[in-house]
């Protein structure tokens, strides 16, 4: 007899197909703001940054739902000076989600948009020590042969005052978006 763990699991194709992606709209900013507070160590934002987000950012940002349930958000924007770069602020995949590609397909998805192309590269930061998103990253470009590079972007005695890990920008690219 199954135990309860095992009654109606999921497959990782299940699961895939389980999960919708959107634009983010105005009312998934409570949304938003829970889901990051339950995805540690991401830094939350204030509702109101969230709603922002939702709305301001919608085109650039991706929500997941699993039975009617947000499970991931990416949100990025496309700097005014650099439009051909999409800067990926945040992702987050709730736990009862991790393990099934999901913040992958988020990020293609947003390469994926008509918003994005003329995008060429990826830019984000990440601390030293999050290597899940380190993975998550690296594991997306070199899946799609995409060349990366990395430096200090945020030192964190200069622009952090000690209070917080220097911001190491990755970036990815440059790529063709058919190619993408």
């Amino acid at each position: 007899m199954p135990s309860d763990d095992q009654k109606g699991a999921s497959t990782p194709a299940d699961i895939k197909k389980e999960i919708i992606l959107r634009k983010p709209e105005s009312q998934d900013g409570p949304r938003v703001h829970k889901l990051i507070a339950e995805c540690k160590p991401l830094d939350e934002n204030s509702v109101y940054c969230n709603l922002l987000q939702c709305t301001h950012f919608a085109d650039t940002s991706v929500a997941a739902e699993m039975d009617g349930e947000l499970v991931g958000f990416i949100s990025g924007y496309i700097p005014p000076k650099q439009q051909n770069t999409l800067f990926v602020w945040q992702v987050a995949v709730h736990a009862k989600a991790r393990g099934h590609g999901l913040a992958k397909r988020m990020l293609a998805n947003l390469i994926e948009r008509d918003e994005s192309r003329d995008v060429q590269f990826i830019d984000t930061t990440i601390t030293p020590d999050n290597e899940a998103s380190w993975g998550m990253f690296r594991s997306f470009a070199y899946e799609r042969r995409m060349p990366t590079e990395e430096f200090i972007l945020f030192d964190s005695r200069l622009h952090f005052a000690g209070q917080h890990n220097d911001e190491h920008l990755l970036r990815i690219g440059p790529f063709n978006r058919d190619d993408a």
